[in-house]
């Protein structure tokens, strides 16, 4: 054989392998996205969602203290509101005595080392389920929806958040919140992670479960992106870095991999998030019940791929998992 031609004497070994890759996964990559009810006492199962729970503020430390002692460094919030009557503008979302706002502080208190970042949308609040305000054809109202969010995410950030998290893809946020966040004193305070390029994706269906967050009439494909466009995710990476993104993001993960090797090259001076949602999460544990593969192997394929892609921030459901396949 040529020279060239020998390519596995590089990889013979376990630790040779490891070598091979750009990027290694480390717990600090993890970001662990996590259902918090207005249910003070809260610990309710998420059927389609394998091993997750609704929690009450209350039940906060006996869930996250085994992870923290195990290595967790990052959550990120979704407000779950069951018993509290929704409205037209997501009143709920922002209630000072509403599960995210009281989970921000409680975990600040019991938890100083835990970075808290926090989803910023409308959907689970509203009575309608989508991202804004409505006009009366029912389509969005842009500009008082981007008003609204950006209150949102200033009152996050002065609760205690570490970072805002806009998920509800409406043109302007970014510069919105970034503005809000300034002017507030709060611009060099609190990160912002802006979800860049979501996509309008059939792998949510669990989340809608898990959140209560399913749209009372249409959809979102008005807002969220087309999965088959290419140019606009680039466009929305491109906008978001001028707006003041401090973080991307690409939603879902394992479908669009394209999309982030494309925000690592748009975006190569911000870190690169890009979430595995409830879908790809529960596709997974699927596959490995019915023994097409083993849950472990599959889970550090798939995250390693995004990785290999170009992520340097993973939101995964398995984070508990990896905080101990990752302790081996």
């Amino acid at each position: 054989m040529d020279i060239s031609s020998i390519l596995q004497g590089g990889y013979q070994h376990p630790l040779s392998r490891s070598w091979q890759a750009r990027r290694q996964l480390t717990k600090g990559m993890l970001m662990y996205p996590i259902f918090i009810t207005d249910v003070p006492d809260a610990n309710v199962e998420i059927k389609s969602l394998p091993g997750q729970r609704r929690w009450g503020v209350n039940r906060i430390e006996e869930f996250l203290a085994p992870l923290v002692k195990k290595g967790l460094s990052s959550v990120i919030l979704f407000g779950v509101p069951v018993n509290a009557v929704k409205d037209g503008r997501g009143t709920l979302a922002d209630d000072p005595n509403g599960p995210v706002i009281l989970a921000i502080k409680k975990i600040r208190e019991l938890f100083p080392s835990i970075y808290i970042a926090c989803d910023v949308c409308l959907c689970e609040y509203t009575d309608h389920g989508h991202c804004g305000y409505l006009n009366a054809d029912g389509t969005i109202h842009t500009e008082p929806s981007v008003a609204r969010i950006a209150e949102v995410a200033l009152n996050y950030a002065k609760a205690g958040a570490h970072c805002v998290a806009p998920s509800d893809m409406m043109d302007g946020r970014i510069k919105s919140i970034k503005r809000s966040l300034i002017d507030a004193g709060y611009g060099n305070r609190c990160t912002l992670m802006s979800y860049s390029a979501k996509f309008a994706s059939a792998l949510y269906g669990p989340f809608r479960d898990a959140a209560g967050s399913a749209p009372a009439f249409g959809d979102r494909k008005c807002y969220q992106l087309p999965p088959t466009a290419k140019g606009l995710a680039r466009r929305a990476i491109q906008r978001d870095v001028g707006e003041g993104a401090d973080i991307i993001m690409v939603k879902p993960a394992l479908p669009y991999l394209d999309i982030i090797a494309d925000a690592a090259e748009l975006a190569s001076d911000h870190p690169l998030a890009c979430y595995q949602v409830s879908g790809e999460f529960a596709t997974i544990h699927a596959g490995a019940a019915a023994g097409i593969y083993d849950l472990r192997t599959m889970a550090f394929e798939s995250v390693e791929s995004m990785l290999r892609a170009g992520a340097t921030l993973v939101l995964t459901y398995f984070t508990p998992d990896f905080l101990d396949w990752l302790s081996e």
